[in-house]
């Protein structure tokens, strides 16, 4: 295949995985606020989707450089590693969409990449500084996610400590449509990144951004509008996973679950760290459960989605590793 249409095709790839990253982390913008039933599932969906867009004015492109230029040693990049990660990446968030499991689309990436970048050039194409801040990543977003939730859902606790039930649950079903927006803006400036990390590395090994790596604007929106566009269509079976099986969830707990989280992503897309809005969603959920009572959480649910966390890196690597032995014959 010509490096012209290979690049298309590629492009045509990106934007799938950066679709199925928005229908997979739907569940993470929505879940709350449609358990709470504040917003019906498809207004939730497009007020989340209008908010992963609006996400790429103003957030920069901090991921999307670690995810171009920090995981993997630029010379071994070429269009069939490329391709090789994104399909392993893809294959594994359907795979868990159509199980019900929410793992991080982010996560998946990083290991086919690492399985991709691996079978080209072995070890040393690995770029273990940044790659090892982005792993432990995997264990401090939850833990971030539930300490905000936790620390969130006891200040309030506090605040309306006077406020009769009825009152704190009409303040927090206004407040939860706020913190699902800011949720939902985080979500977008992480997420959608990661694929703008891709393409801009594609088109960058392909001699058409000069000597110098950097986003262009057009990928920028284009990444943005396709993963909104995800979030519209919704992962249900995940929805009702994060919503309802972890923890029965109130407005004043989903406005706090959603704006701790939120917060701590936002912080580390300002940092550059490719977070898993995922599990930081999932820890601020956790949190916000067990400060009511530790039982109120349904630990057996929350055990298997984290034995999928686990799991989600290396099933991506050795899928995209496998597919890579295929890729180079035609990239």
């Amino acid at each position: 295949m010509d490096p012209f249409h290979a690049v298309l095709v590629i492009c045509a790839f990106a934007y799938l995985f950066d679709f199925l990253n928005g229908m997979h982390d739907a569940a993470n913008s929505i879940a709350t606020v449609v358990a709470t039933r504040v917003l019906s599932p498809r207004k939730a969906v497009v007020w989340a989707a209008f908010f992963n867009f609006v996400a790429a004015f103003g957030f920069g492109v901090h991921v999307a450089n670690t995810i171009g230029k920090g995981l993997l040693d630029p010379a071994v990049i070429d269009n069939a590693v490329i391709v090789s990660a994104l399909l392993g990446a893809s294959l594994w968030s359907w795979i868990t969409i159509a199980l019900g499991i929410p793992v991080s689309s982010s996560h998946a990436l990083i290991g086919g990449m690492l399985g991709a970048g691996y079978m080209k050039g072995g070890v040393h194409a690995l770029l273990y500084k940044k790659l090892g801040l982005t792993v432990a990543f995997i264990f401090v977003s939850p833990t971030v996610g539930l300490i905000f939730g936790m620390l969130l859902m006891i200040g309030v606790a506090w605040l309306f400590r006077a406020k009769s039930p009825a009152q704190v649950d009409g303040f927090f079903r206004v407040g939860q449509l706020f913190s699902a927006a800011l949720y939902s803006l985080a979500h977008g400036a992480n997420d959608a990144q990661k694929t703008m990390g891709i393409i801009a590395v594609l088109l960058f090994a392909n001699g058409y951004l000069g000597d110098t790596f950097y986003v262009p604007t057009w990928v920028i929106l284009s990444c943005h509008a396709v993963i909104a566009l995800g979030t519209m269509m919704g992962g249900w079976k995940i929805v009702k996973t994060m919503g309802s099986k972890v923890t029965k969830l109130k407005p004043v707990g989903g406005f706090c679950a959603e704006t701790g989280a939120g917060v701590a992503i936002m912080l580390c897309s300002l940092g550059g760290i490719p977070v898993s809005t995922t599990h930081t969603i999932t820890g601020a959920i956790v949190g916000v459960g067990s400060v009511h009572r530790v039982s109120a959480v349904r630990w057996g649910v929350a055990g298997r989605i984290v034995w999928a966390w686990v799991l989600t890196i290396p099933c991506a690597s050795v899928t995209a590793a496998l597919t890579y032995l295929i890729a180079r014959r035609f990239f």
